[in-house]
């Protein structure tokens, strides 16, 4: 699956700010589609009929959102069933077209639709998940650094590193938002934030490289 790569432009070195952190600031769209299949897997849909004729047009359109070439399908349907733009317009209120917002945020990202992307994930409303939730925020972060609202970006990663405190999505969301910080050029904010990383979480993935990205900041200040 194809990786969404955030941009940040580094003062007087167009493009080496991308090359340098490309992997690191990259949130893999595909990772967050596992997750909601796991997410809906565990989580039962006791709906009224109506949010229930919504989940069994759900289905088809998960299994076309695995398969690349078969994601316009997923998205607009098949012509037999719907895609998640039509179950999230036609069913909004239910569990279903929720979880079809986030879907459908996650692949108009994939594809560079940055605004569509916003539009649909800033439409998702809170389950309660740990995990989900805070997902859902730190994409909309992706869509506007993709956009190059940098500023915008480091809110929605402060969201995201907030909403709910885990080792899982925290320091992910916070190296994020170190990043977008030296973008910004407001490296005192991205030297805190990466210590945090180091301080709260150093068990997690993102604290085994950032002592680099500590002293990075620093020698900016």
């Amino acid at each position: 699956m194809s990786n969404i790569n955030v941009n940040p432009i580094e003062p007087k070195k167009t493009g080496s700010f991308f090359q340098d952190n490309q992997k690191s600031i990259t949130f893999i769209v595909g990772g967050i589609v596992v997750l909601i299949l796991l997410y809906l897997g565990y989580q039962k849909l006791y709906l009224e009929p109506r949010a229930e004729k919504a989940a069994n047009q759900l289905y088809k359109a998960e299994e076309y959102v695995m398969i690349d070439s078969l994601q316009a399908k997923a998205i607009s349907g098949d012509g037999s069933f719907l895609g998640f733009k039509e179950i999230a317009d036609e069913y909004s209120n239910t569990k279903s077209a929720n979880i079809a917002n986030a879907y459908l945020g996650g692949l108009y990202l994939r594809q560079g639709n940055y605004q569509e992307a916003i539009k649909y994930l800033q439409k998702y409303s809170n389950t309660g998940s740990e995990i989900l939730d805070p997902l859902v925020i730190g994409l909309i972060g992706d869509a506007y650094s993709e956009s190059k609202d940098y500023k915008a970006a480091a809110d929605q990663y402060k969201r995201a590193a907030e909403k709910a405190k885990n080792s899982y999505t925290t320091p992910l969301f916070l190296k994020k938002l170190g990043l977008v910080y030296e973008a910004l050029e407001d490296f005192k904010n991205a030297e805190q934030t990466y210590q945090s990383i180091k301080t709260d979480y150093p068990e997690s993935p993102e604290a085994n490289l950032v002592d680099g990205l500590i002293a990075r900041a620093k020698a900016k200040q």
